[in-house]
């Protein structure tokens, strides 16, 4: 039997796609989820972070690793790291990582796995991409108020983001899980344009022709507003990114998705308008 990709996060919003771009180029995937759900032309099994008990299982066969940390944790490293060293023990060469644009190696969170990558693989790559389009479109709170109210509240000022589809992360990491040669590295994942948050209410209302707005906050209303639902730590977290949007720190493009998969990145338009149809069809 030919060995598997292990795909963390196989139910979620890039391991998901991982999952299916892989098994429909014919590659044995092991899709794993806490409940094991079960996804098209997969293997399911169940892993969760905090259970150890499950890493044996999970690591069965796989040669490489899709690996999606846990949400909401601000020390994955806690758990991550054991978990990769025993994949390191079970045979796994190749771990690609999905980190974030905002946070490089070294830095809080996620940033401590992605240091640990280089000397634990033989081959890696840490997918840094910016915001997900889909946090306008899908479960995000943006999306949902744009839903419900025809308004997103931030605090980005005029900053630009350019915001990336999903599908297009997918694909990069597909690439990393299959190249032939190095994985890639450092990969730091854009759309083909920045835009700002104003930019990008423009395009949904001409999209779906209803008006939606951009309502900027100051740093202090928006951890704020966000802290009624949220711990407030993390509140000012979420808040202090957006402040680092202001300041011009996603303002960026790259040429990553089309030099490692050989076509342009979706437009943020495109993404909406697909979007759209899935909805009307």
């Amino acid at each position: 039997m030919s060995a598997a990709t292990l795909v963390i996060g196989a139910t979620g919003t890039t391991g998901g796609r991982v999952a299916r771009q892989l098994s429909a180029r014919g590659r044995r995937v092991r899709a794993a989820s806490r409940r094991a759900t079960p996804v098209a032309g997969t293997e399911p099994v169940r892993f969760d972070w905090y259970d150890p008990g499950t890493f044996e299982e999970a690591l069965r066969d796989a040669d490489r690793v899709y690996l999606v940390p846990p949400v909401g944790d601000p020390d994955p490293a806690a758990v991550m790291l054991p978990f990769l060293e025993r994949a390191r023990a079970c045979g796994v060469g190749r771990a690609v990582l999905l980190g974030s644009s905002a946070i490089p190696s070294g830095g809080p969170a996620v940033g401590q796995v992605q240091r640990a990558l280089p000397g634990m693989f033989e081959t890696w790559a840490v997918l840094r991409p910016s915001w997900f389009m889909q946090n306008l479109t899908g479960d995000h709170e943006h999306a949902r108020t744009i839903r419900e109210h025809g308004t997103m509240w931030t605090a980005t000022g005029d900053g630009r983001v350019a915001f990336v589809d999903a599908d297009d992360i997918a694909a990069v990491a597909v690439h990393a899980l299959t190249a032939d040669r190095d994985a890639g590295g450092d990969l730091v994942i854009t759309g083909p344009e920045a835009l700002s948050y104003d930019d990008a209410a423009a395009v949904i209302s001409e999209v779906t022709g209803r008006p939606v707005t951009h309502r900027r906050l100051t740093f202090e209303e928006l951890r704020d507003r966000l802290a009624r639902f949220l711990p407030p730590e993390f509140a000012a977290v979420l808040a202090e990114l957006d402040r680092a949007i202001a300041e011009g720190a996603e303002d960026r493009v790259t040429d990553t998705v089309e030099r490692l998969t050989g076509r342009p990145p979706r437009t943020l338009r495109a993404h909406v308008e697909r979007a759209m149809a899935a909805v009307d069809g």
